[in-house]
């Protein structure tokens, strides 16, 4: 288990040194600024690898700057899901951090494929100035099973790739990188000079006097048993009615994404003892306050094992699969709530009404391959426009319920690799008649009082079989 990794790490010492060669160019950047001091932190104790940068930013021309540069290696901006940027203002408990824009931005002369991302500044960056930026970034897929198959007893191991020193387009003059895993249970990881481990954490440097787009691999096989929940297509459909309720219900097909099962599994021994592999049984959902008409469903039917906890500010709901999930297995399965109507409904200045509801996936800890989030608008509705803080894919259709006549428009908003992170607020404005409150009242009157006029044709109808008389 141990010698493929050891047979990788006598490579990476020649290959550090060819990329640091490679890397070592010139950039457009690298004469704008320089990173005075720069400590990242990598949080491994789940499948989501989050990564907490701060930079101490200084400004070594003339003129000011207005952007600070983060630079990623092309095979880990693929498994980029968020990044976040802050300035810290004030001290201990007074402290307050100001959000900034975070986009991703090329540069013609980008080493090796490397990937940019432009960090907005509120105001320029003067010469001589210095700044710091703490930065989060979250990345999924990256933590790879070892050995790829395990049975129901064993540990799971994975990998971690990544460099002990930070891709800057930057001149570094100092930085450190921990790494903390889940466990003091470390198989191995590549030594760099500094190199220290204590307990569950491995810290690299600090390192001194590093040049722009310096890159140094480092690999990491260490224990990770918690649940690698990959949700690879999530439907939530939020259906918007005027007469006080909001109809939500949503569609998951659940994946184990960490290593796959192997042999036979034994119900007995799960239930015996508590199977390390990784495997789950039980997933938490944290749904809106004041949550009700909860039902919890998969193909065969409905699902009586799961527990929800209300109070004024949460509800938390706990499911269970039918069957503990492995690495490999699938499961698929329907929740759905309603709300009311006034916690999530608001009406604008301008006279426009607006959803106020949270974006991403409700359960705890997991990752969304793609999520689709459907927003059904009351009959009638008009010019709907979306307000999400990050990109999205959006588009209109038409749906019916019930009593519909015209059909409902639809907001469909679409995005991959969601996080938990992604669980903020959005807004999807419309406007509205309230005439079209009346439509469906003015139907089932209609409905109502056809049915009663034929009720009353009909009893006045003789039906009977007369004997025509012969003259």
């Amino acid at each position: 288990m141990v010698a493929p990794l050891i047979l990788r790490s006598t490579l990476v010492f020649p290959i550090a040194i060819l990329l640091c060669l490679i890397y070592g160019s010139s950039s457009i950047f690298s004469q704008e600024l320089q990173i005075v001091n720069a400590e990242r932190r990598v949080d491994l104790t789940t499948h989501i690898v989050r990564v907490y940068l701060t930079l101490k930013v200084e400004n070594i021309r003339t003129s000011p700057a207005s952007e600070i540069i983060l630079a990623f290696p092309p095979q880990q901006v693929d498994h980029v899901a968020s990044i976040k940027a802050v300035i810290p203002v004030g001290k201990k408990k007074k402290k307050s951090y100001l959000p900034l824009d975070v986009k991703p931005t090329e540069a013609p002369d980008a080493p090796n494929g490397t990937k940019y991302f432009s960090i907005s500044l509120i105001k320029p960056l003067s010469s001589g100035e210095s700044v710091t930026v703490e930065v989060l970034y979250i990345l999924t897929h990256s933590l790879e099973p070892f050995p790829v198959e395990i049975s129901q007893a064993e540990s799971q191991l994975v990998y971690y790739h990544d460099s002990a020193l930070i891709l800057s387009p930057y001149h570094i003059k100092e930085q450190t990188t921990f790494l903390k895993t889940p466990s003091k249970r470390v198989e191995s990881f590549t030594r760099l000079e500094p190199t220290d481990r204590a307990s569950n954490e491995i810290k690299y440097g600090p390192y001194n006097d590093r040049p722009a787009h310096s890159y140094s691999p480092v690999i990491v096989h260490f224990e990770n048993n918690s649940p690698f929940a990959v949700v690879e297509e999530l439907v939530r459909e939020v259906e918007i009615s005027h007469w006080g309720s909001l109809q939500i219900t949503e569609h998951y097909t659940l994946r184990h994404d960490g290593a796959r099962h192997k042999g036979v599994f034994s119900r007995l021994e799960y239930q015996s003892k508590q199977s390390p592999s990784g495997s789950f049984k039980r997933l938490l959902a944290r749904l809106p306050p004041r949550v009700h008409s909860v039902y919890y469903r998969d193909g065969i039917g409905n699902i009586s094992s799961s527990h929800l906890r209300r109070d004024s500010r949460k509800s938390e709901m706990e499911i269970e699969p039918r069957y503990p999930l492995f690495g490999g297995w699938k499961a698929t399965f329907v929740i759905g709530y309603g709300l009311p109507l006034e916690d999530f409904l608001f009406e604008s200045p301008d006279g426009r009404r607006y959803l106020n509801f949270t974006f991403g996936c409700p359960l705890v800890e997991t990752v969304v391959d793609k999520l689709t989030l459907k927003v059904a608008l009351p009959e009638g509705s008009r010019n709907p426009s979306a307000l999400v803080p990050f990109d999205v894919e959006d588009h209109l259709e038409t749906s019916y319920s019930y009593l519909d006549v015209i059909g409902r428009t639809v907001v469909v908003l679409e995005k991959k690799n969601v996080v938990p992170e992604h669980n903020t607020h959005f807004q999807v404005y419309y406007e509205f008649n309230r005439a079209f409150m009346l439509a469906e009242p003015l139907m089932l009157v209609s409905v109502f009082f056809f049915f009663f006029a034929a009720t009353v044709t009909y009893l006045h109808m003789d039906f009977s079989i007369h004997k025509v008389k012969e003259n």
